[in-house]
């Protein structure tokens, strides 16, 4: 595997720094700060990550992957908003802007963002980049996340449910959705082995920030302690497989086939 790119590592910390500032930029702003907060915080991340996939794979890869999962989350979510499935009845609200068809261009970003980062953790486990068990890992790990996300954004306003649910007003089948939504992008991305350790750090990190942010200054300790559940046992596991010590050490690509 090849270096880690500096761009990825000062990427990483500025994502980083950007999350850290959302609360700060709520209390001296207010709630109008928090679209242009979240669009940089997501827009930091996604460059982070792709430029990861770029150093391992080249352009031409990079750009057929990054198409496949930006026009395969819009298609996703322009569906889903449009009728209800997979994902159960809602809409996104006119704060995320600029949005084509109904859906803030935000959204696939943030798909983009995590997505490799669950093939990380699923190639740990799993030992292997493709196969049912990658993908099905690769799935549960991407959702786990949005046992964070989805009642943060409701209720910063960003989408509304149509029909709330049992999950701190989330519908239970729009984790159903989110489960076959992701297995379907990863099969078509079809990725390739990427370095692991930056891609786990970044898991690493997005599970300890939401579950701080929403703990602490978002006060819901309810998604904070579910989310915090969900995306460390997924870590735990992609850690236990790799080792603790080869991690720190060097990370090495499990096969892909």
């Amino acid at each position: 595997m090849k270096k880690t790119p500096r761009a990825f590592t000062f990427l990483l910390i500025a994502w980083t720094l950007s999350m850290i500032a959302v609360p700060i930029i709520r209390w001296t702003m207010g709630d109008g700060a928090l679209p242009g907060a979240a669009t940089l915080s997501v827009a930091l991340l996604a460059a982070a990550v792709t430029t990861l996939l770029g150093r391992a794979w080249g352009k031409r890869r990079t750009l057929v992957t990054v198409l496949v999962i930006l026009a395969g989350a819009w298609t996703i979510e322009r569906i889903g908003s449009a009728t209800g499935i997979p994902f159960g009845s809602y809409h996104y609200t006119q704060r995320l802007t600029p949005q084509i068809g109904h859906v803030p261009l935000l959204i696939p970003l943030a798909w983009l963002m995590l997505l490799p980062p669950a093939w990380a953790i699923a190639a740990a486990v799993a030992g292997r980049w493709s196969g049912m068990r990658f993908t099905l890992v690769a799935a549960l790990a991407f959702t786990a996340w949005d046992l964070f996300l989805d009642p943060q954004m409701t209720a910063w306003g960003f989408w509304v449910w149509d029909q709330p649910g049992g999950y701190f007003g989330i519908p239970w089948v729009n984790f159903g959705g989110w489960m076959l939504s992701a297995a379907l992008l990863t099969w078509a991305a079809r990725p390739l082995p990427l370095p692991m350790r930056p891609l786990l750090i970044v898991y690493a990190l997005t599970w300890a920030l939401q579950t701080v942010g929403l703990l602490v200054f978002w006060r819901m300790p309810g998604p904070a302690l579910a989310g915090a559940a969900g995306m460390g046992l997924m870590l735990a596991l992609a850690l236990r497989r790799q080792g603790a010590t080869r991690f720190l050490s060097r990370a090495q690509a499990p096969r892909h086939a």
